[in-house]
């Protein structure tokens, strides 16, 4: 049911964890379900040079966080916002059908602290131009 990579990212998470100072927070989630992400980011020059994330959720919510977190580490905050759940989910070598909402809020998790970066620091980062964060309800199967 779970590929070996969502297996270890889940026994294995990385990036695990909260972060003081950080440039950009965002956190999303439906507690109706049980999944809440939250994600911190370290930026300098437009470059995610740490991040973090605490997840509140079932295997899939965390292997997704994680791997989110991998995906944009290191990469400048223009690359990291076209971040897809589909990457996340190519990258994890796939999701069972029930359980792909969690790499959506991976997705928004990593949306939602870049807004919080632009709109602490005064920047556009294209691609967030119609942003909303009361859009990053997620709804659960």
């Amino acid at each position: 049911m779970y590929t070996a990579e969502v297996m270890d990212h889940f026994r294995n998470p990385r990036n695990v964890g909260n972060m003081e100072n950080a440039d950009g927070v965002g956190q999303v989630g439906n507690p109706k379900c049980g999944d809440i992400m939250k994600i911190y980011l370290k930026i300098k020059d437009e470059i995610i040079e740490d991040v973090k994330f605490e997840t509140f959720g079932c295997g899939s919510a965390i292997a997704s966080s994680s791997m989110a977190t991998e995906l944009i580490k290191g990469k400048s905050i223009h690359e990291a916002v076209t971040m897809t759940n589909k990457a996340v989910i190519e990258a994890l070598g796939g999701l069972p059908p029930v359980k792909v909402h969690c790499s959506v809020l991976a997705e928004q998790a990593v949306k939602s602290a870049l807004y919080d970066y632009a709109q602490k620091s005064n920047k556009v980062i294209k691609g967030l131009e119609n942003y909303k964060p009361e859009d990053d309800e997620v709804h659960c199967h």
